[in-house]
Parts: C-alpha cells; sequence; structure tokens
C-alpha cells in the first residue's frame, strides 16, 4: 500500500551568497533554492519519505528552474501555485559562525500575497497523512496567519498529523501582531512541536530562567528543556511530542550541539556532539526537524 505523503508548507526562496573574502577577485554569487519548509522536504526525499511541497510562485522560467530542483530532489510539486510576480530573496552571508548576517528581500512576493479562500485544501490535502509548518510563515503579515489557520483547521479536520518548528525570525514580525499572540492561536492544532526553551519563551509565552546562561551546563538546559516541554503539553493539550535543540559555539571555535525530545512524560536526551570545520551550517535547524518527522512518520 502506498503510503501518504508529508506535506511541508511555506516560501520557497532563493537565496544569495557572496563569496568568501578570500575569493572576492572572483565576484561571484552564489545562489540556492531555500527557505526553511523546502529544506525540510529536501531531507525528507533524501530518505525516501514521500513528500510534496505547497507554496506560491510566479508564473516564470525561473519558477520553473525552481520546480525543477524540487522535482530532482524528489519532491512532489503537483500542488504548487503559479501567480503573482516575484520570488522572495534572502542574502546570508556564508559562514561558521551560529548566525551568519542575512538580510531578506521578501515583500511583495507571490506567496505574501496569498489569501484565504484561494487554496483547495481538499486537494492539496487528499493524498497527506502529514502537514508541517513554521512560524516564519505567520511572521510575514496577517494574511498569511489567516491561510495557516485555514490551511491548520483543513488538516485538523482530516485527522492529519500537525508539525511545527518555531523558527523566530525577529526580523519578519513587522506586521503590528505581536509572536505571542499569533502562534498562540496556531499551535493549538498542533501535535508535534520543535523548537527551543528561548523560541518557546518569545513565541508561546513559556516562562525561562532568565539566569539559564550563568549556569552553562548541559543538564541545566536540559533540565530546563523538560520544564518548557512539561509546559508547552500542559497549555496545548492537543501536542503529544516536544523537541528542543541546544547549540552553542565553542571557544574552539567549534559547534556544540545536543538536543531532547519529550513524550509520554518521559524526556530522552541525545548526546552531545562536536561539529569542526564548519563552512555553513545554515537549515542545521530544519534538518533536525526533518529527521523528527521522519522518526515519528515510520
Amino acid at each position: 500500500m502506498r503510503k501518504k505523503k508529508v506535506l511541508s508548507f511555506g516560501e520557497l526562496l532563493l537565496r544569495i551568497s557572496p563569496a568568501p573574502k578570500e575569493q572576492t577577485d572572483k565576484q561571484s554569487m552564489l545562489v540556492y533554492v531555500g527557505g526553511a519548509e523546502a529544506n525540510v522536504a529536501t531531507a525528507l526525499a533524501g530518505w525516501d519519505v514521500p513528500v510534496k511541497y505547497f507554496t506560491v510562485l510566479p508564473d516564470n522560467f525561473m519558477s520553473k528552474h525552481m520546480l525543477h530542483y524540487l522535482e530532482y530532489k524528489g519532491i512532489y510539486t503537483s500542488s504548487i501555485l503559479l501567480a503573482g510576480d516575484r520570488v522572495g530573496l534572502y542574502y546570508l552571508e556564508r559562514g561558521a559562525d551560529l548566525k551568519g548576517k542575512m538580510v531578506y528581500d521578501r515583500e511583495g512576493s507571490s506567496f505574501s500575497k496569498l489569501t484565504t479562500g484561494t487554496v483547495d485544501w481538499d486537494r492539496v490535502l487528499h493524498d497527506v497523512s502529514w502537514f508541517n509548518f513554521s512560524a516564519i510563515t505567520p511572521a510575514l503579515n496577517q494574511n498569511l496567519v489567516d491561510v495557516c489557520k485555514e490551511g491548520l483547521q483543513a488538516a485538523s479536520d482530516k485527522n492529519i498529523t500537525i508539525s511545527v518548528d518555531l523558527n523566530y525570525r525577529s526580523r519578519l514580525w513587522k506586521y503590528g501582531k505581536q509572536p505571542l499572540d499569533v502562534m498562540t492561536e496556531l499551535v493549538p492544532f498542533c501535535d508535534v512541536i520543535m523548537g527551543n526553551i528561548w523560541s518557546a519563551n518569545t513565541l508561546l509565552g513559556i516562562p525561562i530562567d532568565e539566569h539559564i546562561h550563568d549556569k552553562k551546563t548541559k543538564q541545566a538546559y536540559l533540565n530546563h528543556s523538560k520544564y518548557t516541554s512539561q509546559e508547552i503539553i500542559n497549555r496545548f493539550p492537543k501536542c503529544h511530542t516536544v523537541a528542543n535543540t541546544f547549540r552553542f559555539d565553542s571557544e574552539a571555535n567549534n559547534l556544540l550541539y545536543y538536543t531532547s525530545l519529550f513524550t509520554d512524560g518521559q524526556q530522552f536526551n541525545s548526546a552531545e556532539f562536536t561539529c569542526e570545520g564548519v563552512v555553513d551550517r545554515s537549515g542545521s535547524g530544519d534538518c533536525f526537524m526533518a529527521g523528527l518527522i521522519y522518526g515519528l512518520y515510520n
């Protein structure tokens, strides 16, 4: 029997990255197909999970190249709408630091103009058993908040598992709504929530120990993640699984990372990993989200 698909919903972007300083003479700009939800879909497709993507793109040659790229990666694109005039962009400086310098250029994109009543959710969801989105989409404008609600309600009515990545992008919340007010309307639909103790505080109002950085121990962070996870499940009872990620730059300029998973009243903690020689860490959290979906989907 053919498995139903995971649907990843969000804006498909073009990422533009300047060449490293040592290659300035080449005057090159590297271009990637990107976006958090697209990164999730790409990882899942690479692990042989049937996955489809839903977004809006303009009907032009650039979009056709982007669709071809998704299809090459094994992602179903039949639900993608073609409308509007432009693809959203972001410029990201390549580097190993935890948060590279970024500039968004996505206002007026085709996706940003999506409104309720324009999506045939029955058609989009007919072969879907999992709906994934992130906090980036409702950060763009009120219309997309309403579209998220519409899609989440449709998925919930069909008993589709719903997951969210609590991606917080302060540069995007510019339309007058507070993240806390918006996300607490959307998260009640979710079965699986991924984020960290800081994004849970900003987006969901889960209290955070203001002295947690002073403790600087893995156990202190894991204890806090357990508290955060329990609070999320208490406040949003449809949620049964919460994952928290931790990533820190070390004094040796390496990346330290570990995670926790809370479900059925228990927390499971990963080992601590070190990554040396990171050239480009963009999308590492998205890949973790994909891994979480992969494990639960299977």
